[in-house]
């Protein structure tokens, strides 16, 4: 017989189901695929399905037959986890490669822990990181949309690709040159609406936050790890750059350039992998963009933000255990 575990009271009971959250971040998403669709073409509708397809393939052979037990794909969490992975990926990469990226993202950063509620670091995040340092030239060839032609010279997207905002910028401050001769070749504009070369779900930041007020509005994410890591994101590339304005870049290009919404937004704030607590949050979303601006400034890759997730990911428990709410009933 099954031992019942009962807690002590207040018991809060609440409208919240793990379907109707993941439903409302696909929603949040709609308008980060729309301007991808526009910018990229179908090829984005192609990447996109093959990623979501797969991870709900592989999530419903895994749960069928090794783990056993209720199949899970009810809950949309496959298909967030198929989405936000597509979004971290080029609109030009080979589908047998999304179809192994959701592999890994399914069978080894979500289901090898048990399902959800169990994995300690996002799924999507490890599918995209091992699909990073595997095949980095295929995950580094970004179409270039017409127009976009300043950064590498290109002609038009389907016939080229070239390197995103942040590495031009990483090369070029590397070979010599000061962030005043690049600025002319940089529009803030097309990073805010998404004419600029990258993955799917780095294309226009405006839509990313357009998203990001509907999280908010539906409750389904708090302000404090989204603000939290764009907002020592700008704090600390701030001090850089007033350091040395030819050297390092300004504040906003940061935020504008590659991940940094889409993974402060959507991935950062991913419930199974962050903290409990508001401070803990505050505490994740800072470590998050501090090692994320280290990597972009003093590492060897041009974007640092899948990394640092990841990397707060694991201290998780650590702050969960050390930063813990007051408890119900004691004085302060």
């Amino acid at each position: 017989m099954k031992k019942l575990i009962v807690s002590p009271s207040p018991h809060i009971h609440g409208s919240d189901s793990t379907k109707r959250l993941m439903r409302d971040v696909l929603i949040a998403l709609i308008p980060a695929f729309a301007i991808s669709v526009i910018v990229y073409g179908t090829s984005v509708v192609k990447v996109t399905a093959v990623a979501v397809i797969s991870c709900l393939l592989f999530e419903y052979l895994i749960q069928r037959f090794l783990l056993g037990g209720k199949s899970t794909l009810g809950d949309y969490s496959a298909c967030v986890t198929g989405v936000l992975l597509a979004f971290n990926l080029p609109s030009s990469i080979p589908v047998w490669l999304v179809i192994l990226g959701s592999l890994v993202a399914i069978g080894v950063g979500k289901m090898s822990f048990g399902g959800l509620g169990r994995n300690p670091f996002n799924p999507a995040l490890v599918g995209r990181v091992f699909l990073l340092i595997s095949f980095p030239v295929q995950m580094t060839s970004f179409p270039i949309p017409e127009g976009v032609d300043s950064l590498t010279g290109a002609t038009g997207m389907d016939a080229s690709s070239g390197a995103t905002p942040l590495a031009f910028v990483k090369e070029a401050l590397k070979s010599g040159k000061s962030v005043s001769e690049l600025m002319p070749d940089l529009s803030m504009a097309d990073m805010l609406l998404g004419y600029k070369a990258g993955s799917l779900g780095e294309i226009a930041a405006l839509a990313l936050l357009m998203g990001f007020a509907y999280l908010l509005v539906r409750k389904v994410i708090t302000w404090h790890i989204p603000v939290s890591v764009l907002g020592s994101m700008a704090l600390f590339s701030g001090i850089l750059w007033a350091v040395n304005p030819e050297q390092y870049m300004n504040p906003l290009f940061h935020l504008l350039s590659g991940g940094a919404m889409l993974g402060a937004i959507y991935m950062a704030t991913d419930y199974v992998t962050s903290p409990m607590t508001q401070r803990g949050m505050v505490i994740y979303g800072i470590g998050i963009g501090v090692i994320t601006i280290l990597i972009r400034v003093f590492g060897s890759y041009p974007e640092g933000i899948s990394f640092a997730i990841l990397i707060m990911n694991a201290v998780v428990p650590l702050i969960n255990k050390y930063v813990k709410p007051r408890r119900f009933g004691l004085a302060k």
